[in-house]
């Protein structure tokens, strides 16, 4: 398996992968975003990466910039993360995941948020704890699933920092 970067012409096959790993109920919304993530134009970058195994796109993952109200700090957020059923159970998100850490690491960002399931992404290090200042865009329909990772030396912030992110994630629906 290797992990590059998306590219444009990658996008009908992310647009499937979110089609096959997500439920019926979700499936088209969360495709949607991925794909609109992809196309969108951010400052900072978007960055989305897609894995391949045998030449063939098997995951995708997106990081993308969040504006803090607090400008001390410098944020992404993990949304979304999708690996084709046949290749789940197999290290493939994991590993899409600690790329983007990594990437995100190396360019200075302080700290990246996720909303999604605790038993998964609290491996990488992922707590409630640490997202709990941070408040999202909109009401979450599980508060206990959003979650934070500081990727740098510095501490959580100590005060409500209210985020903002870009367009794509901007429906109350994702929430």
């Amino acid at each position: 398996m290797r992990i590059r970067a998306e590219i444009s012409s990658d996008k009908d096959r992310i647009h499937c992968i979110y089609g096959s790993a997500f439920s019926t109920e979700e499936r088209e919304l969360v495709a949607n975003l991925a794909v609109n993530l992809l196309l969108e134009e951010t400052k900072p970058k978007t960055l989305s990466f897609v894995a391949e195994t045998e030449y063939r796109i098997t995951g995708h993952i997106a990081f993308s910039p969040i504006t803090l109200n607090d400008n001390n700090y410098k944020g992404y957020i993990l949304a979304p993360l999708a690996v084709v059923p046949t290749h789940q159970k197999q290290g493939i998100g994991s590993q899409l995941v600690q790329h983007g850490i990594q990437q995100l690491s190396q360019v200075g960002i302080d700290i990246l948020l996720v909303y999604g399931d605790p038993k998964y992404y609290s491996r990488f290090g992922f707590s409630e704890e640490t997202a709990k200042n941070y408040i999202p865009p909109y009401k979450l329909q599980y508060p206990f699933g959003w979650q934070g990772l500081m990727l740098s030396d510095r501490p959580p912030a100590k005060s409500p920092v209210q985020i903002t992110c870009v367009p794509a994630l901007h429906d109350p629906a994702l929430w």
